[in-house]
């Protein structure tokens, strides 16, 4: 699908006066659009590590659903928003190739420049993978606060109450605060708080462990936290396992552990989110 394309299909949804649908309808209205307009990579399930992409999750308070260009910012280039009011976590492809999962109620915002200038104004929840780029650092914007995204992985929370919470899981960070000409340096297993101006940070647990359980804990943390549903032959599920995950383990690395543990070979359904163990 081309430019042209998707302007008119962002037109055709927004110029007449939006209707009252059942969620059901929605998650099928998006289905329908997010297959032209962000086509499905193939994915390839690598040899397991635990380095991770740059991720961010953020959560502010949310809109309704389209994706759409709109006029200029200060005259200069237009920006593209992104909102999701459907009940499922949906799936965006940045210009970058950076990916972001959008949680119910959710919007981005960015600049039609995106690739030199990856700036990205966020209200509601995302999960985000950046694709590192030295030369153009990838910033997200939640109240007061800017993360400067230096190659690494990890959430924010911004709430109701103007407190901003950055939880950093691998690599590092750069926090800075409007008006302040101070700046902060998170490391590993640290936590930045912004609330009323007074800035706080301290230790908190980043890894998800599991000591001697049976396996079905790990199926059961996979669904829970990554919305898949596994499939595996039943004489496993009773096997014990101890494994340590970054709680923002990239899924792929999760199932590359298992089917490297027990021998076992997976197969993954994109449409309908199932994991096939054999």
């Amino acid at each position: 699908m081309d430019e042209n394309d998707i302007e008119n299909k962002m037109r055709d949804a927004w110029e007449p006066e939006p209707e009252k649908q059942p969620k059901e309808n929605k998650e099928v209205s998006w289905n329908a659009f997010s297959a032209q307009v962000f086509p499905a990579k193939k994915k390839r399930i690598k040899k397991w590590m635990y380095a991770a992409a740059a991720v961010v999750v953020i959560s502010l308070t949310g809109t309704l659903f389209t994706l759409y260009s709109t006029s200029l910012i200060d005259g200069k280039s237009a920006y593209n928003i992104i909102e999701n009011p459907t009940s499922k976590i949906k799936q965006v492809y940045l210009p970058d190739n950076s990916v972001i999962e959008l949680e119910p109620n959710a919007q981005i915002e960015y600049k039609n420049d995106f690739t030199v200038n990856r700036k990205v104004n966020l209200k509601g929840k995302a999960f985000f993978k950046v694709q590192k780029d030295k030369k153009h650092p990838f910033q997200v914007f939640c109240q007061e606060t800017t993360t400067t995204v230096l190659g690494t992985s990890f959430t924010i929370n911004g709430d109701a109450q103007h407190t901003v919470h950055v939880h950093l899981y691998e690599g590092s960070v750069r926090m800075n605060v409007k008006n302040s000409a101070n700046n902060w340096i998170l490391s590993p297993g640290e936590q930045f708080i912004y609330n009323n101006n007074a800035i706080t940070i301290e230790a908190f647990n980043r890894f998800q462990d599991f000591n001697n359980v049976e396996l079905v804990s790990v199926i059961n943390y996979i669904k829970e936290n990554y919305g898949y549903q596994v499939e595996i032959p039943e004489q496993y599920l009773k096997k014990e396992i101890t494994l340590r995950l970054n709680k923002k383990e990239e899924l792929s690395n999760i199932i590359t552990i298992i089917a490297q543990m027990y021998n076992l070979t997976p197969a993954t359904n994109e449409k309908i989110k199932k994991i096939t163990f054999q």
